[in-house]
């Protein structure tokens, strides 16, 4: 009896020590954070840019990664267009930024370097990625993107700035490493990186210029710093990386440029926007002459009504474009006489041109502990990306244009990718 009592007291102490060894609920470790996303985009960068030597860290990513043979820009092939797309998953027709330059009855003008304008929210409809998740509780972070200056639907990011052209690489890349290395309350879900420098010396030298691949090996570089600082702070498998362009580049020949006062008379039309898609509206009571003048195709351009443009562009609707939409042919501009005579006279760069040209395609590269390794996708529409964002960011997409199956490819996980 006694030994049996003995036998019991040291089995109910081994119980108890057992359950003294399992972690209590508040002590049992925490699931670990999400991965960050990190949007980059590289202004003005073609698929052909890549693979040349100037760019290492850009290639790796893409033949360790995910990357696509081509990726089409919306119409028009411009800058703010084609970045708050991106964000939004709209096309320029549905949110607003139909332009670089525009025009609206109730707002005035818009301009890139209209500080004021560009940071009202009147301007920038859609709901941007960021704008999502800051309402769903997650923070986020812009280093520069088209759209993240103003409060959109009276949202911003956590943490913004103004555009300031030429700032430093390494402070660009020191402050998202620092956003990056935050305890998650802080880390931002989302982060966005942009670089100008490829399309200034696209637009300056042409796309074949040593200028060109200079800004190209500096940019990778910076990049490089970028994967060396999260590989030193045990960061690579917390953030998945996202790298794309808005549009790619042609060049323009010496001279391959005409005056936008000789397309229409100023008496008969006002001029919205120049460069490669040129806008115009009829003054009043001079439709039929404006009309008469621009309307068909002309020798180095071809002009439409916004209710007649070509179905493919997915363009015209909105009531910002130009009541009539000229387009430039490839290789070609239309500016002010006043810019024609400062004019340099060698190659340059331009884009704007119609999407479907291959000159005008942009990239998309994707790594990190989301997506599939040594992906080699076919070229797509760049509103195809946005549902593909929502996704990492693990938010509800709002209404988009995009093909969430299109990117479905990339991901390690089968979960499809919510429309």
């Amino acid at each position: 009896m006694k030994s049996r009592r003995i036998l019991l007291a040291a089995l109910l102490a081994g119980l108890l020590s057992a359950c003294n060894a399992l972690p209590s609920p508040a002590t049992a470790a925490a699931p670990a954070a999400p991965p960050s996303l990190l949007l980059i985009s590289l202004d003005g960068v073609h698929p052909d840019m890549l693979g040349r030597g100037d760019t290492p860290h850009l290639d790796r990513l893409a033949a360790e990664g995910v990357h696509a043979e081509w990726m089409r820009p919306a119409y028009p092939a411009l800058t703010f267009p084609n970045h708050y797309t991106l964000v939004t998953g709209l096309r320029p027709d549905r949110h607003g930024l139909v332009h670089n330059a525009m025009y609206d009855e109730d707002l005035g003008w818009f301009a890139l370097k209209d500080r004021a304008a560009v940071g009202d929210t009147r301007w920038w409809e859609g709901e941007p990625i960021w704008v999502t998740a800051e309402r769903a509780g997650l923070p986020t972070a812009t280093m520069f993107w088209p759209g993240s200056e103003a409060p959109v639907q009276g949202v911003r990011p956590t943490r913004w700035s103004p555009f300031q052209e030429g700032l430093a690489l390494d402070i660009r890349i020191g402050r998202v490493l620092g956003w990056l290395s935050e305890p998650d309350a802080t880390r931002p879900r989302l982060a966005t990186l942009y670089f100008e420098h490829p399309d200034a010396a696209g637009h300056g030298y042409g796309p074949q210029s040593p200028q060109l691949r200079e800004a190209l090996r500096q940019v990778d570089g910076a990049l490089g710093d970028l994967l060396a600082g999260l590989d030193a702070r045990g960061l690579r498998d917390r953030v998945n990386l996202v790298i794309v362009s808005d549009h790619g580049m042609a060049e323009v020949a010496p001279g391959h440029a005409i005056a936008v006062e000789d397309m229409v008379a100023d008496e008969d039309a006002q001029l919205v926007s120049t460069g490669q898609v040129i806008g115009f509206r009829p003054r009043p009571g001079r439709e039929v002459e404006a009309a008469a003048t621009l309307l068909g195709p002309h020798e180095h351009y071809d002009c439409w009504t916004r209710e007649t443009l070509p179905a493919r562009w997915h363009y015209g609707t909105h009531p910002r474009v130009p009541p009539i939409v000229c387009q430039m042919h490839l290789g070609w501009d239309a500016i002010p006489r006043a810019h024609l005579a400062r004019r340099p006279d060698h190659a340059r760069g331009s884009h704007g041109y119609d999407p479907d040209r291959p000159e005008m395609r942009a990239i998309f590269i994707a790594s990190g502990p989301a997506f599939r390794a040594a992906t080699t996708l076919p070229g797509f529409d760049n509103v195809d990306v946005y549902p593909l964002l929502a996704h990492l960011v693990g938010v509800p997409p709002a209404e988009h244009d995009g093909d969430p199956t299109t990117l479905q490819s990339a991901l390690r996980d089968a979960e499809p990718i919510p429309h």
